[in-house]
């Protein structure tokens, strides 16, 4: 018999596909590049390979957790495991706290290995765990790193959702006590630097800003409830040019993953731009394997690379790094979103 928690891994696939937005709804329309005419440069000479969790990785970007935890989910991450594998990117599994509840629930997600085995690949569980939990959770997938997932707004929405959110000292035992990286996930409203300095506080090295723009997990859940009447928070939250302006005001700062409406190579090249270090993408995946096929998604995920490095020769940039030194042009939102966070544009 299929638990609530399965068949709600199932729900947000499907509702996740029919809330997909185009690219022509991206928040990183925001923001312009302003075009190199000499970029002195040619494609063989640039670059994309960057150093992200301790592995070097093939290009900045990151198949952010998405699945598991029922047979149709389970499926879905062998999918998205052979893809990773075969174009060389990082990827995490959806959360695995239903199978830490219902262990015949383990292989929807172990079988990320079956298809992905040397590849970098990211464990998943809910900001509520303790150390056990987190360490089992890498051990079910053999993580080579550990999200771990902060999702109020979701939560408060989700007709069935906790209630009580007392954090950071378990966040901060998982930090502490597990000999890997760490990465504290938003999903889908975006941190402001205090959230950040918070968590740069009791040890974060990695944080995965997820913005407002991509998968809407306060839609999902108000679609959820009888009554859908939480529908006023679908714009809940930060999108992710926002949240990564909000980083210009730390003085340090940790490994950002910029996730939340990255769709096309350039929404990533604006990410890197904006100060990301790595780039995440979890809806248009989706979209692309729930639409089409896998061969098929393969044959788009690797042009989408191939433009990516395009676009990197276009902005005279050879080398990942280089992204960071790109004039932009903002829109009169966002530089007002700026004006008023005390946040410079320069």
């Amino acid at each position: 018999m299929t638990s609530q928690q399965s068949h709600r891994k199932d729900e947000h696939v499907s509702l996740a596909e029919k809330f997909h937005q185009p690219a022509e709804n991206s928040s990183f329309n925001q923001v312009r590049i302003l075009h190199q005419s000499l970029p002195e440069l040619a494609l063989s000479d640039v670059d994309a390979t960057t150093k992200f969790a301790g592995k070097q990785v093939a290009y900045p970007v990151l198949i952010e957790a998405m699945t598991g935890g029922s047979e149709q989910t389970g499926k879905l991450n062998a999918q998205i495991a052979q893809l990773a594998a075969t174009v060389h990117l990082p990827m995490a599994v959806g959360s695995q706290s239903v199978a830490l509840k219902q262990p015949e629930l383990a292989e929807t997600f172990a079988v990320v290995r079956d298809y992905n085995q040397d590849g970098l690949v990211i464990a998943n569980i809910g900001a509520g765990h303790n150390v056990a939990d987190a360490q089992a959770a890498v051990e079910m997938i053999s993580a080579d790193a550990l999200q771990v997932h902060i999702n109020a707004a979701q939560e408060v929405i989700m007709p069935e959702g906790d209630r009580e959110f007392y954090w950071l000292d378990q966040l901060a035992a998982i930090v502490a006590k597990l000999n890997l990286p760490v990465i504290v996930k938003e999903v889908g409203f975006g941190m402001t630097a205090k959230t950040v300095q918070k968590l740069m506080a009791i040890g974060v090295k990695y944080v995965d800003l997820s913005g407002r723009g991509g998968t809407s997990f306060a839609r999902i859940e108000n679609f959820r409830r009888p009554a859908k009447e939480m529908a006023y928070l679908d714009d809940w939250g930060l999108t992710t040019p926002e949240s990564l302006l909000e980083m210009r005001k730390l003085s340090s700062r940790p490994v950002i993953v910029a996730s939340g409406g990255i769709k096309t190579p350039l929404d990533a090249v604006k990410a890197l731009a904006l100060g990301a270090d790595m780039a995440g993408m979890a809806g248009e995946v989706l979209h692309h394997l729930i639409t089409t096929d896998y061969a098929a998604t393969v044959e788009w995920l690797r042009h989408w690379l191939q433009d990516f490095k395009r676009l990197m020769l276009l902005t005279g940039s050879s080398t990942v790094k280089d992204l960071r030194k790109q004039s932009m042009v903002f829109s009169p939102e966002l530089e007002s979103f700026a004006r008023q966070r005390f946040i410079s544009l320069e």
